[in-house]
């Protein structure tokens, strides 16, 4: 009898431990997710400046200044991790577009706001990377205990789920000039 009631208490109290522990990767998930979410929005706030710098130089390219300013809407707007992910890199392509148009600006490439906001953009690119590595990190941990034996009972119980990768590309490999010395 008192063995029993020693299995009991010890099976609750791994119980708890294992409840707590999801509780903790929930937590951590969602601030990394909070992390990705300040630097994506200060990239979003740095579009407008960036298309105004470009615009006064490329005034024929109206098109693509629209489809920027219509992607960093659609990503400002989206809440889920899946959708946010497919809308930032819609953003990120329509960013890369106006880099490729600057190519054909030698003023517009040696203006120091657009080389100041070029400087921007690559640091708050690295702070992406940087938040979307942590990010991961935490969801691959979470997803590991999701699936392994015995957290998935607890897991099942209290519908803790696997949780999506962010897997947004960098687009600072795009901006930032190449050297070739031959």
């Amino acid at each position: 009898m008192v063995i029993a009631l020693i299995i009991i208490i010890f099976v609750l109290f791994y119980f708890f431990i294992i409840y707590n522990k999801f509780i903790r990767l929930r937590n951590m998930v969602e601030e990394a997710w909070s992390g990705i979410e300040v630097q994506l929005k200060r990239r979003c706030n740095l579009v407008p400046n960036l298309v105004d710098t470009v615009k006064a130089y490329a005034r024929h390219e109206k098109n693509l200044f629209e489809n920027v300013t219509e992607s960093r809407k659609r990503a400002m707007n989206s809440s889920h991790i899946h959708e946010r992910n497919n809308k930032e890199k819609i953003l990120s392509n329509s960013m890369l577009k106006i880099f490729a148009v600057v190519e054909n600006y030698p003023d517009l490439k040696a203006n120091k706001n657009f080389l100041k906001l070029q400087e921007e953009l690559i640091d708050i690119e690295d702070q992406i990377q940087y938040s979307r590595r942590y990010f991961n990190g935490t969801v691959r941990d979470n997803n590991i205990f999701v699936k392994s034996f015995p957290s998935l009972i607890v897991a099942n119980m209290f519908k803790f789920k696997e949780r999506e990768f962010f897997d947004l590309e960098s687009i600072k490999d795009g901006i930032v000039p190449k050297v070739n010395l031959n």
